[in-house]
């Protein structure tokens, strides 16, 4: 697995300590808001501006190094894992977003019948439902 650093520069990017710091905190795992990632950033940087957060992120985004997610109704949220056209399941009740494999095993994982002249190469889909904790908090309201 090659290091932040390497990584940063095959995609053409400089080496900084924001976005090595951004890396790190993704590299934990999980769907986070802009947020929470500046938060951590901040432990391991101790001055950083949300705005240089929202531009890395942007950078490592377009660099194919993040992903960013927008369920609807929800603050973008954002991921390391990347390239291989997968999916997410979103928790109505709490907002939980947990990964989902390919529906059909490669990109695209779903085929338009009318793509109006495009080539398609990714379908992205969000699954909608209640995670196991809110599962059992609406039982036990019933």
């Amino acid at each position: 697995m090659p290091t932040a650093d390497e990584q940063l520069r095959t995609h053409g990017l400089r080496v900084t300590r924001p976005r090595l710091a951004v890396l790190d905190v993704l590299a934990t795992g999980g769907h986070l808001e802009v947020e929470e990632i500046a938060r951590q950033v901040r432990l391991r940087l101790d001055s950083v501006s949300t705005q240089a957060i929202y531009d890395v992120l942007g950078a490592l985004s377009r660099a194919g190094l993040a992903r960013r997610l927008e369920p609807a109704g929800s603050p973008a949220r954002y991921e390391a894992r990347t390239g291989d056209n997968h999916h997410h399941v979103v928790c109505r009740g709490c907002g939980q977003v947990a990964d989902v494999d390919c529906v059909v095993g490669e990109a695209p994982c779903l085929d338009p019948h009318n793509t109006s002249g495009f080539e398609v190469d990714e379908a992205e889909v969000t699954f909608w439902g209640l995670c196991p904790t809110c599962q059992s908090r609406r039982s036990a309201e019933r």
